[in-house]
């Protein structure tokens, strides 16, 4: 049985469809923002980390010193 629709039903279905591929296209451009934001975030930590490890320690005081193990 071939169920035929009204104008007004195909048009209702149209819009529809409009609204959902607009809600996928937001939700993935939010995902991917998510995403870049945060790997930005991590590669300025890791480079901050990088930078302070190759600075030295902070408390040279506080290092292990062999010479006191005795």
């Amino acid at each position: 049985m071939v169920i035929q629709l009204t104008p007004a039903e195909v048009a209702a279905r149209s819009r529809r469809n409009v609204w959902i591929g607009l809600a996928l296209a937001a939700f993935v451009v939010l995902l991917f923002s998510t995403t870049f934001l945060r790997m930005q975030a991590n590669q300025k930590a890791e480079r901050e980390k990088e930078a302070a490890l190759a600075a030295g320690p902070m408390h040279p005081e506080k290092t292990y010193d062999s010479t006191l193990a005795r």
